[in-house]
Parts: C-alpha cells; structure tokens; sequence
C-alpha cells in the first residue's frame, strides 16, 4: 500500500520499533474485534481454485492505498477536514501537491511522507478521538466510497464468502483504515494508531507507522494470535515497500504494482492484477469470486474493527 501520509524513512529489514509496532497492531486488531463481538493481469487459467472454500486457517490482507482505492487516503481524509475548517488553505495546497506527486510518480517519497504525516498529527491534536470517527464516516461517503477498486473489491469478497476473514493493513491512520473496513464489510484493519489521552488525541504516535516491515510484523503476530498458515493466507498491494508483507503468505499479489514490485512479482512468479485501466476491471475480478461462488485510541500504530457477522 502506498500511504500518502504519516510515515518515516526506514531501512528494509525490521527493527525492534517495527516489531513492536506489528505486535501492537495485531493485538490492538484482535480485541478490537473481541469488543465487537461481544457487543453484538495474467492467465487466470493456469491458476488454481482461489480462495479454498472453507479454510478456516487461511486470511486474506489487503493493502489500501492504491491497492483498495485510488489514491491515498489520507489526502482525501484531508479534504475532509478543510471542508470542516481544522486548517487553512495552505495546508490544504501542501496535501493537494503530496497527493498530486504520489499519483504521478507512484512511489512513496519519505519527506512528502513525513511533511504529511506531521501536518496531519498537527491538525487533530486536541480533538477527540469520537469526533475524528465521526466525521470519518461522513469523509468516506463524499469522498472516498467513488474510489474503491472494483476490481480488488471482488477479491476481498471472494475471500469472505469464502468464509475466510479479511483485513486492511495500512499505514494510514487506524481511524480511516477501521471506517473503510467496517463499510466494504471487512473483518477489520490494522493501521497506524495516534496517541490519546482521556480521548483526546496528544499529536504523537505509538510507535511507529505501520509501514513496510512493520506491516509484515503486524500480520504475523496477527496469524500467531488466530492460529493461521500463512501459507494459506493471501496479501495484496501496490507497493514494494510491502514486499516483506508480501513474502510471509503462500498468495501474494501484485495490485496495480509499482515498477519495483512489478519486477519483483514476475521475477518470482507472484501473481499480477491491473486494475488502472478498464480493460481488465472485468475480466480479473471475477474468476476469484467466481471460484467460490460468486487517528482511534493511542496515536498512529494499529487497531481495527470488528468481524464481519456471518
């Protein structure tokens, strides 16, 4: 997933922030989805019969940016809040031109990151971590439900109706991610996880972003914690920053992949979707589906939402 937003540079390997930023967000997921509960192209030929039918060991986790939809969330969760006045007209060009490269060259650019990632934990310190929910579910009907990949949206469902649960892992803020989530009907989302004291949000994080080997560290303390096989689980993205991600599953994709993953997927056979131009929307999203028939608590780290009801 390429995030616009709240990242830092890294090396490749995991650190023990990374690991500690994975751990938390895969245990922030699951009692988050506990609390729920309780409150309630290729050749698609060549390829085996996907999701299996009834693996009850297998997952599927999705990028979001550029992978579930267009663009980068954080800039549109932007849009957003100027539209509400959290900040002024010259945040809103700073957003709008971090957005505009990141569609062009995309690639993930550490100083538009981090410039993105301080802004926004600028503009929300002092509010409430509700209000911030709030009001994300009314950015993501104006803003955000038009760009949803159709293409990479059938795949997540073929996986739940393939009874298997479904997760986001982003680096966007856990609020967006969760929000996203609970609309598309997922079992939840692992993101980043801002700060919060008494509800109200520090302007720091916990941790760290969950970006790049983070991201793989959340998914395998997530596995660990509810008895999964990775080499049964599946994992989507655009981005080589999550080729780490990528690598710990026996199904990993390329979706609208960077010049980087793209070399990395043919190089060792990974399979490839392109949903950018019409073309192939149709034709690549069905046969998965048809083979089965048819910034919250904390400050930017990992939480998520609850399982889907089945």
């Amino acid at each position: 997933m390429a995030a616009l937003g709240w990242l830092t540079p890294r090396r490749r390997s995991a650190t023990a922030r990374s690991v500690l930023a994975g751990e938390a967000s895969a245990e922030a997921a699951r009692k988050s989805t506990q609390d729920a509960a309780a409150h309630d192209g290729t050749d698609e030929a060549r390829e085996p019969e996907f999701p299996v039918l009834g693996d009850e060991r297998a997952a599927a986790f999705f990028d979001l940016d550029n992978t579930v939809m267009q663009g980068a969330a954080l800039f549109h969760f932007g849009r957003g809040l100027y539209k509400r006045k959290f900040f002024e007209t010259r945040d809103l060009a700073r957003f709008a031109w971090q957005q505009a490269w990141f569609r062009l060259a995309g690639v993930e650019d550490p100083e538009h990151m981090q410039d993105a990632r301080d802004s926004a934990l600028s503009i929300v310190k002092g509010h409430r971590v509700a209000e911030l929910m709030s009001i994300g579910e009314e950015i993501y009907d104006e803003y955000m439900a038009e760009r949803i990949w159709p293409g990479t949206r059938a795949l997540a469902q073929a996986h739940l109706d393939a009874g298997q649960p479904v997760w986001l892992v982003t680096a966007a803020p856990v609020e967006i991610a969760t929000v996203i989530a609970r609309r598309l009907g997922l079992t939840g989302a692992l993101g980043t996880v801002a700060e919060s004291v008494d509800g109200v949000y520090t302007g720091k994080l916990v941790g760290e972003p969950l970006h790049g080997p983070a991201k793989a560290e959340a998914v395998r303390a997530l596995a660990a914690a509810e008895g999964l096989d990775l080499a049964r689980c599946a994992a989507y993205s655009d981005s080589h920053n999550d080729i780490p991600m990528l690598s710990l599953v026996g199904h990993p994709y390329a979706i609208n992949p960077d010049s980087k993953l793209r070399k990395h997927a043919r190089t060792y056979d990974w399979r490839l979707r392109d949903y950018r131009t019409a073309r192939k929307a149709a034709k690549v999203g069905l046969p998965a589906a048809a083979g089965v028939g048819a910034v919250a608590g904390g400050t930017v780290a990992a939480i998520a939402l609850h399982r889907r009801r089945r």
